[in-house]
């Protein structure tokens, strides 16, 4: 979850380090320190409780000081946020600094070790542990090489991990390794970059190595990069790729937050998903990973979908939509959950996993478990080369572009695309789709974009009105019917995630059985209300939560009359078919917990707690 940068070269190091860091603040924001190597080819190094900002105040002084280093922007996993948890940490001796992302699980039994053996830890984390067995290594055989050590050390641990090393007897030289968590190396002219994803050097350079899972990389300006296998010490020949990032993509825009900015990306996100895939005047949806593994799709006993989140409300639309339209059985699971609860899978069932980052770490070890019984892997991500998208049998990217603000919302959109057209795509395919329906359909599909922008422009200044009403409400609940019924779920996860409002979402119907207990004045119900699919059920639901005076904010399509008669706030959105309201009414929703958490004085980009990437389990 954490966010790692190392540069060398022949910039000042400590410029590159902690604009990166703030580049990547979005994959954890507790503390942040940074580590350069000074001209007596000993450290300097500075770390701090709280952010990229706080640890700026304090180290001002390194500016201009070296041309190598490596910094790191922390979510806390052992150990509570605190300067002496913070990243870099330095070993025992004094020679040797690491930065770390992921989990080291069996870091306890090494420690215990390593106390027997006479070393001292200041810090509750496991990376110090870590950065002790790398110096342990070195003691033990003084003339063994920094980079074998290092891999030594990692060939003891297990668990998670995206490093980054130093060491003083080794000036120059930055040693870097990766098993679950990601690490990319920008290659420049006569100077390198390390970081988690691209976006801290994507002004440097257009070339870059992603680090393969179980491989190392030392990385000098006279060695250049020398990529192994972390368990043999196998060379390895790298795959240089081509960054499609660009520096106008990462940065707000414009826009107060990145949040806002994404919400406002939308129509783009939604058109780029389906560009080349959709192709209406064709009656043709272009899908490769479907295509050329159709008959697993259709002879498949049932689909497994597996997610955590944001994504995992995406995957309850996609039953709907997959049940709906291809008649094959759907299950979904909490990645989380599902590798722990003894699934049934056999070589009949297709998984699909959905994760915006592509890194997930439930997701990725419910995968594998679906991999070892032989089910078809299918994956739907966000970010290329990604490990979700290296370890499935096939899949599809969405094209929403990065994401910085935590809380998902353009992925979320991007990711009901994907699934709609796999959907559509399979449903023409079994023949469970008649010509005309399917034309119907995919003229519905390609027209949301412009549906979006409507909802952007006839909402907007609504949302923020009507916020403003809410900032000191303390409960909301989402209720939804259908297709909707996730949607409500995700508007509830926003509002909780950014404005740490507690908000629930729920079946509509399901509301007398327990919610309307809750119900009075004072509790704001946000009900979603199209006109297709369950309205006059929707219509009594409302009539349920009046009787009690409950504050209704109802999210209906243009000119309606019977639920806009009986709401205190009436939110209008086009009209659409019933399978992609969730893609229409999820937009004013986020909208509308984006402006509640601004009110409240909430850092949408960053809430608490949380963070972008979600690299552990």
């Amino acid at each position: 979850m954490c966010g790692i940068v190392g540069y060398t070269g022949f910039q000042d190091a400590y410029d590159i380090v902690i604009n990166g860091l703030r580049r990547l603040e979005y994959r954890g924001y507790d503390s942040a320190g940074i580590v350069l190597e000074n001209t007596e080819n000993s450290f300097s190094v500075e770390k701090t409780k709280g952010k990229v900002d706080d640890l700026v105040n304090i180290s001002n002084n390194l500016k201009g000081t070296s041309k190598i280093g490596m910094g790191h922007t922390r979510w806390a996993t052992h150990g509570v946020p605190s300067d002496r948890n913070s990243h870099p940490h330095v070993s025992n001796n004094n020679k040797i600094a690491l930065v770390h992302n992921g989990i080291i699980e069996n870091y306890d039994t090494i420690k215990t070790m390593l106390t027997e053996k006479g070393f001292s830890f200041k810090s509750e984390t496991d990376t110090e542990v870590l950065v002790n067995l790398i110096q342990y290594f070195t003691d033990i055989n003084p003339e063994i090489d920094f980079p074998e050590a290092v891999r030594y050390a990692l060939n003891e641990v297990y668990g998670a991990y995206a490093i980054t090393v130093m060491h003083e007897d080794h000036p120059g030289v930055l040693v870097v390794a990766r098993l679950g968590s990601p690490l990319a190396i920008g290659i420049g002219d006569q100077e390198y970059f390390i970081a988690s994803d691209a976006s801290p050097f994507v002004e440097f350079t257009k070339e870059a190595i992603y680090l393969e899972e179980g491989h190392m990389a030392t990385i000098s300006l006279e060695g250049g990069v020398d990529i192994r296998t972390i368990t043999d010490n196998s060379k390895i020949i790298p795959e240089i790729q081509e960054l499609k990032l660009s520096l106008e993509q990462i940065e707000k825009g414009g826009y107060e937050h990145f949040m806002l900015k994404e919400i406002f990306e939308q129509p783009k996100s939604i058109h780029d998903t389906m560009r080349g895939r959709l192709i209406v005047n064709e009656g043709v949806i272009k899908m490769a990973g479907i295509w050329d593994h159709l008959e697993r799709f259709k002879n498949a006993n049932r689909i497994i979908i597996i997610a955590c989140g944001t994504s995992w409300h995406a995957g309850l639309i996609g039953e709907y939509l997959i049940e709906e339209f291809a008649r094959v059985p759907v299950e979904v699971e909490y990645a989380s959950e599902f590798r722990y609860r003894n699934p049934i899978i056999t070589d009949k069932d297709v998984v699909i996993a959905i994760s915006q980052s592509g890194e997930t770490a439930d997701t990725m070890a419910a995968l594998k478990l679906a991999k070892e019984k032989g089910a078809f892997i299918y994956g739907i991500c966000n970010v290329v080369d990604s490990s979700i998208a290296r370890i499935t049998d096939a899949g599809s990217y969405t094209h929403a572009g990065p994401e910085i603000g935590v809380a998902s919302t353009k992925a979320f959109t991007a990711q009901l695309t994907i699934l709609s057209l796999i959907a559509l795509k399979l449903g023409k395919h079994n023949g469970n789709l008649g010509n005309a329906e399917f034309m119907s359909l995919i003229s519905e599909l390609d027209a949301l974009p412009k549906k979006i922008e409507e909802v952007l422009e006839g909402t907007h200044e609504l949302t923020q009105s009507i916020a403003k009403d809410f900032i000191n409400a303390t409960n909301f609940l989402y209720l939804g019917r259908g297709y909707n019924y996730p949607a409500a779920l995700e508007g509830a996860l926003k509002l909780k995630e950014i404005s740490y409002i507690h908000a629930e979402g729920y079946p509509a119907a399901e509301m007398k059985h327990g919610p309307i207990a809750l119900i009075d004045e004072n509790m704001p119900i946000v009900i979603i209300a199209p006109k297709k699919g369950h309205y006059d059920k929707i219509v009594s639901n409302v009539q349920e939560i009046k009787a009690r005076k409950g504050k209704v904010i109802a999210v209906v399509n243009k000119g309606d009359t019977q639920v806009s008669a009986m709401a205190d706030y009436v939110i209008e959105i086009p009209e659409t078919s019933e399978c992609f309201s969730p893609i229409v009414a999820s937009v004013p929703l986020q909208l509308l917990a984006y402006y509640i958490a601004v009110y409240r004085g909430a850092n949408v980009d960053q809430p608490r707690n949380l963070a972008k990437s979600v690299t552990v389990e």
